[in-house]
């Protein structure tokens, strides 16, 4: 298995508890959560089944009972009439079972398996309070990728499963290096260029970046996935969200409007682009989104409280609203064409933005400040009567008494600092300066993909240099 090195050891811990565990997994669709069970899981299971999306009650009792007799050997599916004689007949065959090692129960998408009025969470709670942990040899494991309302109704649940959860596992997507590694397992060698533009519009999915194959150019591998009218990704922003959120069109209107504005935006400013006044269900949703690893909180430099801005993470997501949306009609060669245009250089630049933001730990031990205490920012300041306007990508407030101000530029060659962009990076900072009162040491620093042309200008104004293969 690729990476996922702190979640295996945690999930081969419960294997040698001399206790019965209740863990839970959640994560982003796809980001590969029952792969990591089956694999580490699979031998021990004793029974497991997958939620039907959208089935009533008597859907998920049947599909209950048909699993069960799988594993009981029957074949002979005995429906039960409600979740509390389902739980009567897994108990009585659990009690059939050897107890001389651990025997898992594995419930796949269980936000599915749940419907209104089912009483399913409470007879879950009671099976789980009333036998499983009284027996030293479970291992109860629940998944989906609806994390918000796993995270709501088990883990943070103020009823029968109010701090059951003995372990809990976020599957983030994989980190560039991860990505990387996974792409070498399956054959495929990418220069650092061309990984970094594959995980810019794929970010670390792993069922995302399966879909890559040998042999093929990063254009060609987006064309036939994205454009194509049979490519894997090419409807799969609708299905992604649908299968989440249960109010799914409120989520992908919040998502549109932040596609909109590459910076981040306020949650007031949100409301107002959607003319909503109902900030509660917007906040809801907010959470939601950050849960589920589609958006990310920025702090405004200087605001803490009041300068929270929400901005678009899911690479796949930015790449849909950017392409894919807006050219439905296919023609051969149309991603060939895009990626030579003013909007694609565009997205690149934001894109690659996105890709640091999310290695900021890389960034650290690149600079050599991986035991600094340090707070993340951006800025982002209105010109007025006396002063032009500027903005920081990424600002490292540092406990050691310095702030690295981040300059991120993605070119497709080495980037060249200039006379006159060396004069605006010198008033930027005394910019900063002036309008934050700092006292602390403020230095420049540059990450791109190419590096930097050594010339009198960036000798003098560059006093951090970090590449693309820094953040591998």
């Amino acid at each position: 298995m690729v990476g996922r090195k702190e979640e295996i050891k945690r999930v081969k811990a419960l294997l040698t508890s001399n206790k019965s565990e209740f863990l839970a997994v959640t994560g982003r669709r796809r980001v590969g959560k029952t792969f990591l069970i089956d694999t580490l899981l699979k031998e021990y299971y004793c029974f497991s089944m997958t939620g039907i999306q959208k089935g009533n009650t008597s859907v998920q009792l049947t599909n209950f009972a048909i699993k069960l007799s799988e594993y009981d050997g029957t074949y002979e599916p005995k429906t039960p009439k409600n979740w509390q004689m389902a739980f009567l007949q897994l108990k009585a065959f659990l009690k059939k079972l050897p107890t001389n090692r651990k025997q898992v129960i594995f419930i796949d998408e269980l936000p599915w398996t749940y419907t209104a009025r089912s009483g399913f969470i409470q007879l879950l709670a009671h099976f789980w309070n009333d036998y499983l942990s009284k027996e030293p040899h479970f291992i109860l494991v629940i998944c989906g990728s609806a994390t918000s309302w796993i995270t709501k109704k088990i883990i943070n649940d103020p009823g029968g499963l109010h701090n059951r959860v003995t372990e809990k596992i976020h599957l983030h997507p994989f980190t560039l290096s991860e990505a990387n590694e996974f792409l070498i397992y399956k054959g495929l060698r990418l220069t650092s260029q061309e990984l970094a533009r594959i995980y810019m519009t794929f970010g670390g999915i792993p069922f995302y970046l399966d879909g890559l194959k040998k042999g093929e150019t990063f254009a060609s591998a987006i064309e036939r996935l994205c454009f194509m009218p049979n490519g894997l990704l090419r409807n799969e922003y609708n299905n992604l969200y649908q299968a989440l959120f249960s109010n799914a069109e409120l989520h992908q209107a919040i998502v549109a409007v932040l596609a909109k504005y590459h910076t981040g935006i306020t949650r007031q400013d949100i409301l107002e682009e959607l003319k909503i006044d109902n900030s509660g269900s917007i906040q809801r949703a907010l959470e939601e989104l950050l849960l589920s690893d589609f958006i990310m909180e920025f702090n405004v430099y200087g605001r803490k409280k009041k300068g929270i801005l929400y901005r678009l993470s899911d690479e796949y997501t930015i790449f849909y609203h950017k392409f894919i949306k807006t050219n439905s009609k296919y023609a051969p060669g149309i991603w060939q064409q895009l990626s030579q245009s003013q909007p694609y250089k565009i997205w690149a630049g934001f894109a690659f933005e996105n890709l640091c933001l999310k290695h900021v730990a890389k960034i650290k031990a690149a600079l050599g400040i991986s035991a600094v205490y340090t707070e993340i920012s951006a800025l982002k300041v209105k010109s007025d009567m006396e002063h032009p306007g500027f903005q920081i990508d990424l600002i490292i407030d540092r406990k050691d008494a310095a702030i690295n101000l981040c300059e991120i530029k993605f070119y497709s060659t080495v980037f060249s600092i200039q006379k006159d962009y060396y004069q605006k990076l010198l008033e930027r900072r005394q910019r900063f300066i002036e309008y934050t009162n700092t006292k602390k040491q403020v230095f420049l620093t540059f990450i791109t993909n190419h590096g930097i042309q050594k010339n009198t200008y960036a000798n003098e104004v560059v006093e951090a240099e970090i590449t693309l293969d820094d953040l591998l």
